[in-house]
């Protein structure tokens, strides 16, 4: 395990809108506010999107298993935005539910809000810590520098 020390920044509010698209519209915000690493978490629903629920197999490179979900779900999560040379890095992990059916992972792509997501967004100053593409597995981890 590796650890980084930081303290708490600015705190933020955002209202996402009925069919915003969820990863993009954060991606904007986190560069208007110049923010270099942050946590969030967010309570509302997704109209439709993908999300990756774990490995097909647990072997490295991991083949991601993605589900598509659409009709409207309820969700909440948690997520980290870290900031590199390609811009905002953003993981979002997420439980949403349907009638008696609930999915868990990772909220990928085009995801678009159903009705409103609240989120709240916290800013870490200080963290010695970035993402980007770690070569023997391919995805995009953190770093602890």
């Amino acid at each position: 395990m590796k650890y980084t020390k930081g303290a708490l920044g600015r705190v933020f509010l955002l209202k996402f809108e009925n069919n915003d698209v969820l990863i993009d519209k954060l991606s904007l915000f986190i560069k208007k506010e110049r923010i270099k690493a942050a946590t969030m978490i967010f309570i509302g629903a997704l109209r439709e999107g993908d999300l990756v629920t774990g490995p097909k197999k647990p072997v490295i490179p991991p083949q991601p298993n993605k589900v598509a979900f659409k009709d409207g779900w309820e969700v909440m999560g948690i997520g980290t935005v870290f900031v590199n040379s390609r811009g905002p890095q953003i993981h979002i992990h997420s439980s949403m539910g349907k009638k008696n059916k609930s999915l868990t992972g990772c909220v990928r792509g085009k995801s678009k809000v159903f009705l409103v997501i609240e989120a709240v967004v916290l800013e870490l100053k200080g963290v010695k810590a970035s993402k980007d593409i770690d070569p023997s597995t391919g995805l995009n981890l953190l770093r602890i520098l």
